[in-house]
């Protein structure tokens, strides 16, 4: 089967999964509704309790679990690639620990600098990561060679503890209610509470997608090494550079919009190389769709498994995902 009919093929299937997933999501919950009464428009929307409940309290969450599923997905691929490291995720180069930080700072100091209907957390959040990136990207950058994938490591690691520690002290700092609210965003929560959040982090990820896009024929040669990509005639420097900031944008959109949503950066891209293999041009835009599908379908457990109590969708994400990741371990072993 030829390239095109492949991609064709996988994308189409994965397209469709994703397309069911946020199409019957939003009619399932606590409360029963009719989704022909939703789009009734002869129903006054005072009276229409189905459309409110459909485009008021589940939708937003649902596109919400979609883009940050579908960023955190190609965002783990490409860093696994970047980094030629089959356990990297979104979270390695400590960008959701500066994404975190600024967030417990907005919450415990109550910033109140809302802009154009975002509340300061996701705003802080994401300044909280480009941070993160600024600090990661100093200290692997080198005028000589690239970036260093060694050090790129080391200062994720490094970054990740410190901010860590950083949001203990701030959370030690806080009053009890304040606690509560900052450990419920460490959860990972998509009760985004309407379509601004959703609005202002699209654009974001629009622009990593975009630098995708153009990536994946070097990550198939990344993966081999810097020298062997090198003599295939692609840029080294400038690719990695597009792979490490669309990466790092991407995540750092995708946390400021539902805080750090753990595992969905290493759970789908290699759930889906079983599937489809190992090219990145089938495996980014694969694990795209799929990502997105995942992410809706265990928010939609998280909010029916213990009805009316929502679970946040992080605890039901590590519960899939450590397994796993346990599991890759002893096969990379």
């Amino acid at each position: 089967m030829s390239l095109r009919r492949r991609l064709v093929t996988v994308v189409g299937a994965f397209g469709l999964v994703a397309l069911a997933a946020v199409m019957w999501a939003p009619t399932v919950g606590s409360t029963h509704i009719s989704l022909a009464r939703a789009f009734d428009r002869s129903i006054p929307w005072a009276d229409n309790v189905d459309a409110q409940i459909f485009f008021v309290a589940r939708l937003p969450r649902v596109l919400a679990g979609a883009l940050i599923g579908a960023a955190l997905a190609a965002a783990g691929v490409v860093l696994q690639a970047l980094l030629r490291n089959p356990l990297a995720t979104p979270f390695t180069l400590g960008v959701s620990a500066g994404a975190a930080l600024g967030a417990m700072l907005a919450i415990t100091w109550r910033f109140d600098l809302g802009v154009l209907g975002v509340s300061s957390v996701p705003i802080a959040s994401f300044i909280g990561s480009l941070v993160a990136v600024g600090i990661v990207y100093a200290l692997a950058s080198s005028q000589r060679r690239g970036l260093s994938t060694n050090v790129l490591l080391l200062a994720g690691v490094t970054l990740n503890s410190f901010f860590s520690a950083l949001i203990l002290f701030v959370q030690y700092l806080a009053d009890f209610a304040e606690s509560f609210r900052t450990v419920r965003w460490l959860m990972g929560d998509l009760d985004v509470g309407g379509y601004g959040p959703i609005l202002a982090a699209t654009p974001l990820m629009v622009c990593a997608f975009a630098a995708f896009a153009t990536l994946p024929r070097a990550l198939n040669l990344l993966t081999l090494g810097g020298d062997v990509a090198a003599s295939r005639g692609v840029d080294v420097a400038r690719a990695e550079r597009w792979a490490f900031f669309s990466a790092s944008l991407a995540t750092g959109a995708a946390v400021s919009l539902g805080g750090p949503v753990g595992f969905i950066g290493i759970v789908v891209p290699h759930l889906v190389r079983l599937l489809v293999g190992s090219d990145h041009r089938i495996v980014l835009p694969a694990a795209t769709l799929f990502g997105a599908a995942f992410l809706v379908l265990c928010d939609l457990a998280a909010r029916t498994v213990m009805a009316p109590i929502e679970v946040p969708v992080g605890i039901i994400t590590a519960l899939i995902g450590g397994p796993f990741f346990l599991w890759l371990l002893v096969r990379q072993s």
